[in-house]
């Protein structure tokens, strides 16, 4: 039975991929369309890659989990997908050939690969950022997950329609092989790590050593189109970052950053990041707000990442984020079990209400500490109970709280 109704699954997304790729009549065909792939840095890579194009003179378009751009109009992705089905994607890309535009860089993720939304998209060139253990609960195993991502490369190395096609891989990352030997034969293999930024002199605004292989990734992919290397560092050196991507909201008299790291690797490079006395010469407390997503999301990962808090954060105080249709409290209590067992045990403060966690973070934040709040960056909305979602909007809320201005959330 469970083999019929995969069946049925495949031919329901497979006829919606192809009939939107007919009904937009095939416009991946008439434009360069760029793939990024992988557990995080995909939006990063993404904005950057538009930013040296731009800064190129090239017309763009991008899709990703923050935002939806055509040339110069931009909105929010309010769809909460990264990966939005139903004909989006090809009608986005067929508004950008309509409108003139050079490239298309299109965010690729696992689950939208499992419902083969990149299906009838004819990619030039796919690019996989890093690979960590994410989505099990979708994916039944990190092998399957692995293999989804592994998918999207075989795909465009075997599709016919593009002659030229350009397959880069982040060398620095577990399976790094299976990527490059997906790719082999059928374009061209073009392997990059943070390391290459070791030989650069670069200055940008961004921190971290995740911020380092997203430029990595990012100069490959412009290298490979033939911009001068004066266009790239300009365009690196003026990029602000992605919203919600270790966003600091303020920097003075303490700082407040968010952020929307949700995985335990991504979590602990921010807060090894925020350690480090580069960032803020004087640095005292790092205080963090941290929660996890329910919806039987990797329900593995909550004492995991109460373990890395209780590492590197001064103060903790957990609270809600996304809990779908699971108690927030057992969520909180599972975040806390990490905390009580990690090899150095912190006092913790648990208050589901978010805003009022984040109030009560920034109401103890002391002259040169640093707030972090993660799991949510960006996003325009929290996911509660029986489907629903409400309105939010995590730096509107942090800037009125320090501007103790009335809050409608």
């Amino acid at each position: 039975m469970s083999n019929i109704i995969g069946l049925l699954r495949f031919i329901y997304h497979y006829v919606l991929a192809w009939a939107g790729s007919f009904w937009y009549k095939h416009p991946s065909r008439k434009i360069f369309v760029i793939g990024v792939t992988g557990t995080k840095g995909k939006s990063s890579v993404l904005e950057m890659v538009n930013a040296i194009l731009e800064a190129a003179g090239k017309k763009t378009a991008l899709i990703s989990s923050v935002r939806v751009k055509i040339d110069a109009e931009s909105r929010q992705n309010l769809t909460g997908m990264t990966m939005p089905g139903r004909f989006f994607i090809q009608r986005f890309l067929a508004e950008a050939v309509k409108r003139g535009c050079d490239y298309a860089l299109v965010e690729v993720t696992s689950q939208g690969v499992l419902q083969h939304r990149h299906r009838f998209i004819d990619f030039n060139a796919a690019l996989i950022t890093n690979l960590e253990s994410e989505h099990i609960e979708a994916h039944g195993s990190f092998e399957n997950y692995r293999n989804a991502k592994l998918k999207f490369f075989t795909y465009v190395a075997k599709q016919s329609r593009k002659k030229s096609k350009f397959f880069f891989v982040n060398i620095g990352m577990q399976n790094s092989e299976l990527f490059a030997k997906a790719a082999s034969g059928y374009g061209y293999y073009i392997p990059y790590s943070r390391k290459d930024m070791e030989k650069l002199k670069i200055k940008t605004k961004l921190i971290g050593v995740f911020n380092q292989e997203n430029i990595a990734a990012a100069i490959a992919i412009a290298r490979s189109r033939n911009i001068d290397w004066e266009t790239i560092k300009n365009a690196l050196e003026d990029f602000d970052g992605v919203p919600g991507r270790l966003e600091f909201v303020q920097k003075f008299p303490f700082s407040v950053i968010i952020d929307y790291a949700h995985t335990p690797d991504s979590l602990e490079k921010v807060y090894q990041t925020l350690k480090k006395k580069k960032v803020r010469s004087k640095q005292q407390k790092l205080i963090c707000v941290l929660g996890s997503a329910g919806g039987g999301r990797d329900v593995w990962k909550r004492p995991v990442m109460g373990q890395i808090a209780a590492r590197y954060c001064d103060e903790i105080i957990l609270t809600n984020e996304d809990p779908f249709d699971e108690d927030p409290q057992e969520i909180v209590n599972q975040i806390a079990h990490g905390i009580k067992n990690s090899a150095e045990p912190k006092k913790y403060k648990a208050i589901i209400d978010r805003k009022e966690a984040i109030k009560a973070a920034i109401k103890i934040a002391k002259h040169n500490d640093t707030v972090i709040i993660t799991g949510k960056g960006c996003e325009p909305y929290m996911r509660i109970a029986r489907g629903k979602k409400i309105r939010w909007d995590e730096r509107e809320l942090v800037s009125k709280i320090l501007s103790h201005e009335k809050i409608e959330i």
